[in-house]
């Protein structure tokens, strides 16, 4: 009997035993395709000997090294690392094991920037609905994913949900995308008048929606009118790019497609790409300088932030998406991706849209694709998908709740970005497999 907390505890889960590139095999020697990263996180795939000697080398010389008395050699490295290739003002970097804490880090950070300021009054953030910002208490309010939400709602701070931006489902007839992607930004502007703009911190958004509606990008224009409404009104733009950021979507900083740049940036998932728990909020020169201006001390902190073994894992893995080209591979291999997922099932009466940036696609699925009406939800499909993949050996990430968090249904790709297109052949056909079995 396992004495393990599973996260389904009607579930028994096969045991995974080793790593293989983009392969995971079990204690049955069966080979899974890991088509969705995990979630998101192992853009290495799962044996990279780069990553795991430096990992190897820093235990050698330290594991760990607590940060209220030390800094290590890789945390410094790695934090120059990422603001030599990070958009706009971005200086400094505060490392956590993950993201939900980076998340609930850039919530206290933008907080105490303006108590800093003097301007304690600001206490409201305004965010999107349909979105994922994390598990953790603060991060899980600032989501808009209400399935995560429901039973914790009576803990939950008041954070202001405006629109999310889902062309394919609400663009509306005769509406060109700009032209809907300023009315939903402007949803914002409306949201921090109605507030009062001297009692709001800060507007949250992915760049790339991940987990909650699968892999939506903005339309063009859309977070520049973001960017314009929040320094008309004086609030911080955090951009969460948990899930898309660190090459996921072709670019390093998802952001960067969209010509912004933030004020706070959360990363994580593939900032460690499995090989060690590791995530970063990135804030401006002038966020830092309100802290060195004033108290000098940031009223936050956990036991693993800085890490060394994790940081130079972290560091070996910028390395390689940067000077390594991995990054410019997921952009080349993302192409490769929609095109044959397009191939496969662009004509599929029951897929209703393929969407997405680089390494990071999603396919939504519907009843009818004329209207598109979603799928009943007792069906259930997400569910059975993600079963009928996994017994076909392709590992994705089906969700529900993609419209509203109770209708809809999704499957988010995200595959490492050394996948060859033999390979991408291979889950394409995989993923047909378990499609047929499931929607005919």
């Amino acid at each position: 009997m396992s004495h393990v907390f599973p996260r389904h505890t009607k579930s028994n889960p096969p045991l995974a035993v080793k790593g293989d590139g983009i392969y995971i095999l079990d204690a049955n020697g069966k080979r899974y395709l890991d088509g969705s990263g995990g979630a998101a996180v192992s853009c290495l795939g799962h044996s990279d000997a780069d990553v795991t000697a430096a990992i190897k080398a820093q235990i050698d010389n330290i594991a760990f090294a607590h940060t209220s008395f030390f800094t290590s050699e890789p945390a410094e490295r790695l934090a120059d690392r990422l603001i030599a290739h990070a958009p706009g003002s971005l200086e400094r970097v505060y490392f956590t094991s993950g993201g939900s804490e980076a998340v609930e880090s850039a919530l206290k950070m933008a907080r105490q920037y303006f108590v800093e300021k003097g301007e304690p009054s600001r206490s409201h953030f305004i965010a999107r609905r349909q979105s994922y910002h994390g598990n953790t208490l603060g991060a899980l309010a600032a989501g808009g994913n209400a399935w995560r939400r429901e039973k914790f709602n009576p803990l939950l701070i008041d954070v202001s949900h405006i629109a999310p931006v889902h062309e394919y489902r609400w663009r509306e007839e005769g509406e060109t995308a700009e032209e809907y992607g300023l009315r939903v930004a402007n949803e914002l502007e409306a949201e921090i008048q109605r507030l009062g703009a001297e009692n709001v911190i800060g507007f949250i958004a992915e760049p790339v929606v991940g987990a909650t509606m699968g892999a939506v990008p903005p339309v063009k224009g859309y977070f520049k009118r973001i960017r314009e409404i929040c320094d008309q009104y004086g609030i911080l733009l955090i951009l969460d790019e948990v899930m898309c950021g660190m090459g996921r979507t072709g670019t390093l900083f998802a952001c960067e497609q969209d010509g912004i740049a933030p004020d706070i940036v959360t990363i994580a998932k593939g900032l460690g790409a499995g090989y060690q728990p590791i995530g970063a909020a990135l804030c401006t020169s002038e966020i830092y300088d309100a802290f060195v201006n004033g108290s000098g001390f940031f009223q936050h902190g956990h036991t693993y932030i800085g890490h060394p073994t994790a940081t130079a894992a972290g560091d070996a893995v910028v390395k390689k998406l940067t000077e390594g080209g991995l990054v410019a591979r997921a952009a080349q291999q993302g192409e490769v991706l929609d095109a044959a997922l397009r191939e496969a099932f662009g004509q599929h009466p029951n897929i209703g849209d393929i969407r997405g940036r680089g390494m990071f696609r999603g396919l939504e699925i519907v009843a009818d694709r004329a209207t598109k009406e979603p799928m009943d939800p007792a069906k259930a499909i997400n569910k059975k998908l993600k079963a009928a993949a996994f017994e076909a050996g392709l590992v994705c990430y089906p969700m529900g709740g993609t419209i509203d968090g109770q209708r809809g249904d999704h499957i988010l790709l995200a595959p490492p970005f050394i996948i060859t297109d033999d390979q991408i052949g291979e889950l394409v056909d995989k993923l047909g497999t378990a499609i047929r079995e499931v929607l005919g």
